[in-house]
């Protein structure tokens, strides 16, 4: 089994690079890491490339499955991520 290569994004806030860092191969992957921090407006810069990925997060709480282990509790926090599109910097 190949496996993806992965990669890194920065968060950005108020416009400029921060020092948190998203490993993922994907966008949405990072995305979804950064969602689950509770950052709402989410914008990742792709190191290496010019390109920012923007997107819209959120934190849900969900049930949790029924087969779950006993030590997870009933309910659960699910991070949720909207696509906006790319920006070129």
């Amino acid at each position: 089994m190949a496996t993806k290569e992965k990669k890194n994004f920065v968060l950005l806030q108020e416009g400029k690079d921060s020092n948190i860092v998203f490993s993922n191969a994907q966008p949405r992957g990072a995305a979804l890491k950064a969602a689950n921090r509770g950052h709402t407006d989410i914008k990742l810069r792709e190191r290496g490339t010019k390109r920012v990925h923007v997107f819209e997060g959120k934190r849900v709480q969900v049930s949790a499955p029924t087969k779950r282990p006993k030590w997870l509790p009933e309910t659960v926090w699910k991070a949720v991520v909207k696509k906006k599109g790319v920006e070129h910097v």
